[in-house]
């Protein structure tokens, strides 16, 4: 794993706060590119080329985490959730809450279950029955340490598995950022090859509307996108594959099909993935994705869209597991898309 990916990982970005995310493309990204510049979203956009045709990849940096929202008066800490958890998932956790000052560390408690009676060690614990312990005595005493609002994350490592797969906080969509501004960092070197402008897009805001693209898009006004994000690896024990389609970590990078897709883009993607030799796989997308590539195609007057994707295994947990291979496929795949496109390409249909 490179240094970049591996730093990425590391930062703290949840939904609205994605200053640490930001900052480290930044310093990866800017000193190749032609301009880089933010907005007041937390956007990232870095650019190469000066083709009259515009690409625009776009990756989310933002993850899931949790906002501050109550303090009793003994101290412990409620708080509402920014994205969407399995509320299985949040107890007995090593969190960081994010503030002005610093980052506080605290851990999610409930009612041990040696405290529950026969019906209530079946039941889920909704959001307001767990909170987070930083320690404090008194809700004064806590804020002094924290405000109603800060951004929480969960507090784990990077773990390298077996056969190049690693488990991780944020692979939602760390993986996805990371792949498209590694794209662009290798055709920075290779800007003879490119005939098209390529615009690259840390996004903001995904996980609780996909904001950032909605902007980005609209201001960038690029005639094809190519939106990356992570998809559910479905060969774990439990999956069924009728309902949730066959896709493997370590598979190789995902190319969806579907009516929020443009079928020339996805029909490229395909093409360059087989003369490449990149190993890929085939995702159905019957309805407008839950990513980026929804609101792309939709920007001004339509944009030519296609969608990447990363097979991640146990999306929206602490321990989100991906394969390297898979995420070196889909950066591959990007390059040869972005050199493959000419100023006479016609994706209307």
């Amino acid at each position: 794993m490179d240094e970049f990916l591996t730093e990425l990982l590391q930062t703290r970005s949840p939904t609205g706060m994605e200053t640490e995310a930001a900052n480290v493309i930044e310093k990866y990204v800017k000193p190749c590119a032609d301009s880089f510049s933010r907005d007041v979203l937390g956007n990232r956009i870095a650019v190469i080329g000066s083709g009259s045709r515009k690409l625009m990849y776009a990756g989310h940096i933002d993850e899931i985490g949790f906002q501050v929202s109550y303090i009793d008066k003994d101290g412990f800490i409620f708080f509402q959730q920014l994205g969407g958890h399995d509320n299985v998932m949040i107890s007995g956790r090593s969190v960081w809450i994010l503030t002005d000052k610093g980052p506080v560390p605290g851990v999610t408690g409930k009612r041990a279950i040696h405290l529950m009676d026969a019906k209530e060690r079946k039941e889920v614990p909704e959001t307001h029955q767990i909170w987070i312990d930083i320690g404090a005595r008194s809700r004064e005493e806590a804020l002094r340490m924290v405000c109603i609002g800060d951004p929480i994350v969960y507090d784990t490592r990077l773990v390298e598995l077996a056969n190049n797969a690693c488990a991780s906080r944020a692979f939602d969509d760390k993986a996805g950022a990371y792949s498209i501004f590694e794209a662009f960092r290798r055709l920075s070197k290779q800007k003879g090859d490119l005939k098209c402008q390529l615009v690259c897009v840390g996004t903001t805001q995904e996980e609780i509307g996909t904001r950032g693209a909605t902007t980005s898009a609209y201001a960038v006004g690029a005639d094809v996108g190519i939106a990356v994000d992570v998809t559910h690896a479905t060969d774990f024990p439990t999956c069924d594959c009728r309902k949730f389609g066959d896709i493997k970590l370590g598979g190789g990078v995902v190319i969806s099909r579907g009516p929020n897709l443009n079928p020339k883009v996805t029909g490229r993607l395909i093409e360059l993935a087989e003369a490449g030799g990149i190993a890929y796989q085939i995702e159905s997308e019957p309805r407008p994705t839950g990513t980026d590539a929804r609101v792309i195609q939709m920007t001004r007057g339509g944009v030519a869209t296609g969608l990447l994707s990363i097979p991640l295994r146990y999306m929206h947990t602490p321990g989100e597991v991906a394969n390297l291979n898979d995420i070196e496929a889909c950066v591959e795949l990007l390059a040869a898309f972005a050199k493959s496109l000419s100023e006479t390409d016609d994706f209307t249909y």
